[in-house]
């Protein structure tokens, strides 16, 4: 897979993409990560991105000029279109449906916004899918590119070392993940609960499923009921 991300922050990106799991998927070209900067697509002196509004208003709007250069010259380097994704609040709110869904594709382009957000005219003219991490507001679309990333590169085959590993994780199935323990058996006279050591998987797996449910009811109640597994 081949993500393109179009920021005025490209720097943001160094840390959370040299650790980890993205930093392994990278160095086995399991996933290409390209950074471009829209201030490159400026078309003045001062490398300016932004503006007023008009129509008065508090701070500054990205200007359509940068972006559209930005992006017209980022899909041109690989030869797939890509699946065009613009960061924005009044997004559809990412989950991990989503990202599995986004996981089948060969190649994403996400656009991070700043300032007051986006000209209307990026909007309409690049119609592009256009998705939310979640009911607040951030300073930037760096961020959640950098969740959407995240999300979604664990799910590319070889990113994981289990390849079971996503499949029992929260949301994956609907629920929230069964409890988890290791060593020691014993800590402050806390008992790693006793079926977990039987040895009997049907009877381990059942109970996963029992915790799943019970955890799920208890803590989000609502992805029962999105879920129809009460």
């Amino acid at each position: 897979m081949r993500i393109d991300i179009l920021t005025l922050f490209p720097e943001m990106f160094e840390s959370p993409l040299s650790c980890s799991i993205l930093k392994r998927a990278k160095e086995a070209s399991i996933v290409e990560i390209v950074l471009t900067n829209i201030r490159d697509f400026a078309t003045d002196s001062y490398q300016k991105v932004d503006d007023k509004p008009y129509g008065g208003g508090p701070g500054m709007v990205m200007m359509p000029v940068p972006v559209f250069g930005c992006f017209e010259h980022v899909q041109k380097l690989a030869p797939e279109k890509g699946r065009l994704i613009l960061l924005t609040p009044q997004g559809q709110k990412f989950n991990q449906g989503k990202a599995a869904e986004l996981s089948k594709e060969k190649r994403l382009i996400l656009i991070a916004g700043r300032y007051e957000g986006f000209d209307e005219r990026i909007r309409i003219g690049l119609d592009a899918e256009q998705i939310s991490v979640g009911d607040y507001v951030l300073s930037g679309g760096e961020l959640a590119a950098m969740i959407i990333v995240d999300a979604v590169v664990r799910l590319l085959a070889g990113a994981l070392g289990d390849e079971d590993s996503p499949k029992d994780d929260s949301f994956s199935n609907g629920l929230l993940e069964y409890p988890q323990y290791t060593r020691p058996e014993v800590f402050r006279d806390m008992k790693v609960p006793d079926v977990l050591l039987s040895g009997d998987h049907g009877k381990i797996a059942q109970w996963r499923r029992q915790q799943a449910l019970e955890r799920t009811k208890k803590h989000r109640p609502d992805l029962l009921r999105r879920n129809n597994k009460e």
